[in-house]
């Protein structure tokens, strides 16, 4: 059975769902289009059941971009897509975070969510459109899934809010947050906007939460239309008696360890021995008890002996302790107050070849990053469906195993790590010069070396620092801050700069960075349903606060950018050269430019508009560099004294000279020497001897109609014997 179902969201934006027609061996299909852009959305999920044992939920979400569904080829040697792009990732990244959370407690069996763009327009990006289609798709099939799921794009154009923006739109748009969220509540944001106020972030949040409630309520119809049932499961409850013991032997241990503020290592260190001796105790008073019985076809009391449910069971009691200290007592693991943000230290130029360099301490977090000045030729590549400018300002983030004390396999970038470094490098590109301003392409790359709460909001930081320590003029500097939020029924707390325990046992994290004038970045992950927006407007005043501290201590340590660039960043110089004379810089296979490079060690880019970029580290090389090319485009003046290279020489004529670049002129025998005669030219001169000669006449040959020009080495000897000045003194380098 087909279904065909459209929402108009107002602003000529009409999404249609589609079910039944494509893909049909799966769980669950459906297709979502907005314009020409339409993406498939599958869902399969193992009907294997989970080990015992297992602890996770295998959920693995991909999103894909076909270039045939936009008539492209894809680049490079293998015609063929392969690895997803960093945009794919992002892609999935805010598909599989407004997901995983509204699956039912204890669904552990493996679950593949796929989006493939099968249609592109170019104009209508896929991604919010993918959040739709995984959730429709799980709504039609028979995985239990707790309430219908939706994903709009919130832009801003003279004031007025708009649903799902195109490219054209965007451009004009003041922000760019992508919502997900169900009717009840709103679970995950990410987006970028130029320094908009905590007010005006709320209004856009609640503005995409009602075009995300219209979009659920036409998933629960095509729900109800198919009318499919859902698969049984319900997770066997922990016997009271197994939490009962758990909560006997270790809370007033985990209390006393909660109420004592120690440094992370300690702390895991400490919880570990708790969880290792509640552990054997737990299962030796169990087997104990039911030593004389088969406890196989009983799964409670064989939820008593498996070391799995015990350590979950210890686990919620260690939950349990944290979120009451909070709550009851307004206290932390680190013995901080709700809103107090802990220690930062700064050191500046801590990398001396890099062009510029900070170290962010804040806590147990620690970033160290570094900024590299390039030019145009150094600005990446883009080629997705919707995209294909060179991107001339990047942030990436590593996060190495030993920032958190362990060891790992180092291999490729992970998601993680892409989405960490999107997210600042989002916060920080709004305050980054124009291209106008500062014609380079900048990389930054955050180090992570510590970690204990945010390292992407210390990269935001730390990336901020160094770039104001390399002198690159940022309009102003940014800051960021992870919140996070305790919820036990109407009684709440707002934590600002998390830890990562608080992260991993509390129901929020939101992070957001800015300047002192508003927000440039945000990214938030709720755990829970009905987050009540005035908590929501709460974590912003809040964390707005903590921004202003950070920045504070920020400001303290580099007030400004430095006025000069670092040591060993390239000068750039530009010059503007008549169009046509591109080619003459370019010459023929590119040979003249080479030449230039080579001898000056001078990167030179031009435009297709005549503007020259002139790249060297030394001073010497960039004024080599711009004289050659200068002297490139000079024209022969009558008079003008030219230092210029013997070509060949006829003993009985005279030398051909070349004085300007592919210009050549004749210093007759009788124009060599102004004090001898000279019999012979090879006497005194030789091919590829340097001298200086003076374009005494220009004339034009009647038979052939080639400009001739007549040089001088005897008129500069006479010159210089009268003292008469040599400005006008030009080199052909």
């Amino acid at each position: 059975m087909i279904i065909n179902k459209e929402i108009d969201l107002g602003q000529g934006k009409i999404i249609s769902i589609e079910t039944g027609k494509m893909a049909k061996q799966a769980d669950g299909a459906v297709v979502v289009r907005l314009g020409d852009t339409m993406v498939l959305a599958t869902v399969v999920s193992s009907k294997t059941p989970p080990s015992p044992n297992q602890d996770y939920f295998p959920l693995q979400v991909e999103y894909r971009e076909k270039y045939s569904a936009a008539g492209k080829f894809p680049g490079g040697f293998f015609k063929r897509e392969s690895r997803p792009s960093e945009k794919e990732i992002l892609s999935a990244r805010l598909i599989d975070r407004a997901l995983r959370p509204l699956f039912p407690d204890g669904y552990y069996y493996e679950t593949q969510v796929i989006v493939s763009v099968i249609s592109s327009d170019q104009l209508n990006d896929a991604d919010v459109l993918g959040g739709v289609a995984a959730s429709a798709a799980i709504m039609v099939s028979d995985i239990p899934f707790q309430n219908a799921m939706s994903e709009v794009r919130v832009g801003r154009i003279n004031g007025e809010f708009i649903v799902n923006p195109d490219m054209n739109e965007l451009q004009r748009s003041d922000l760019d947050i992508c919502i997900g969220g169900t009717a009840d509540t709103v679970c995950m944001l990410e987006g970028e906007m130029k320094e908009i106020s905590e007010t005006e972030m709320l209004e856009a949040i609640k503005f995409g939460h009602d075009a995300i409630r219209r979009i659920c309520a036409v998933q629960d119809e095509m729900a109800a239309e198919i009318a499919k049932t859902k698969r049984p499961f319900s997770p066997i409850p922990v016997p009271a008696e197994l939490s009962e013991k758990v909560r006997e032997l270790c809370e007033g241990r985990l209390k006393e360890l909660a109420y004592n503020p120690l440094a992370k290592e300690i702390r895991a260190s400490e919880t570990a021995l708790i969880t290792n001796e509640t552990l054997n105790a737990t299962l030796d008073y169990f087997k104990e008890a039911f030593q004389n019985e088969d406890i196989s076809a009983d799964p409670a009391k064989a939820m008593c002996v498996n070391e799995h449910v015990i350590k979950d069971e210890i686990h919620s009691v260690e939950k349990k302790v944290m979120r009451r200290m909070i709550l009851d007592d307004g206290k932390r693991l680190d013995g901080r107050s709700l809103e107090q943000i802990r220690p930062i230290s700064i050191e500046l130029g801590v990398i001396p070849r890099a062009h510029g360099s900070a170290l962010f301490t804040r806590g147990e977090t620690q970033a160290l990053v570094t900024v590299t000045l390039g030019t145009k030729k150094d600005a990446q590549s883009v080629d997705t469906l919707t995209d294909s400018a060179d991107k001339r300002f990047m942030l990436h983030y590593n996060f190495p195993p030993f920032s958190v004390g362990e060891t790992g396999r180092m291999g490729g970038t992970s998601r993680r790590e892409i989405g960490h470094g999107n997210l600042a490098e989002r916060a920080i590109k709004m305050v980054a010069p124009s291209e106008q301003e500062f014609p380079y392409t900048v990389r930054i790359v955050s180090d992570i070396l510590e970690s204990n709460g945010s390292s992407s909001m210390a990269s935001v930081c730390g990336g901020t620092l160094a770039l104001m320590d390399g002198g690159v003029p940022i309009r102003k500097p940014v800051s960021g801050i992870a919140m996070g939020l305790i919820k036990e029924g109407s009684e709440y707390a707002v934590l600002s700069d998390i830890l990562g325990n608080e992260d991993h046992l509390g129901d929020m994290d939101f992070k957001v960075s800015g300047t002192a004038d508003g927000i440039t970045a945000c990214q938030m992950d709720i755990k829970i349903d009905g987050l009540d927006y005035h908590i929501l407007e709460n974590a912003l005043e809040q964390a707005r606060k903590g921004r202003l501290h950070i920045l504070g201590k920020m400001e303290e340590a580099i007030p400004a950018s430095r006025e000069e660039l670092a040591t060993y960043a390239p000068r750039l110089t530009s010059i503007q050269i008549p169009v046509d004379a591109i080619g003459l810089i370019i010459g023929k296979g590119g040979e003249t430019i080479r030449s230039i490079t080579e001898e000056t060690g001078a990167e030179i880019n031009i435009e297709d508009d005549g503007t020259v970029t002139i790249a060297c580290s030394n001073v010497e090389g960039t004024h080599a560099a711009l004289a050659t090319i200068k002297t490139l485009l000079a024209k022969p003046e009558v008079g003008t004294t030219y230092l210029g290279k013997v070509r060949d020489v006829r003993d009985e004529l005279g030398a051909f000279v070349e004085f300007l670049p592919k210009t050549d002129g004749l210093v007759h025998i009788s124009e060599i020497s102004a004090t001898e005669r000279v019999a012979k030219v090879s006497d005194h001169l030789k091919i590829g001897d340097r001298i200086k000669v003076k374009l005494v006449d220009v004339r034009k040959d009647p038979r052939t109609g080639k400009t001739r020009f007549a040089l001088s080495m005897k008129a500069v000897e006479i010159d210089a014997a009268n003292g008469l000045p040599q400005e006008n003194n030009k080199e052909n380098q």
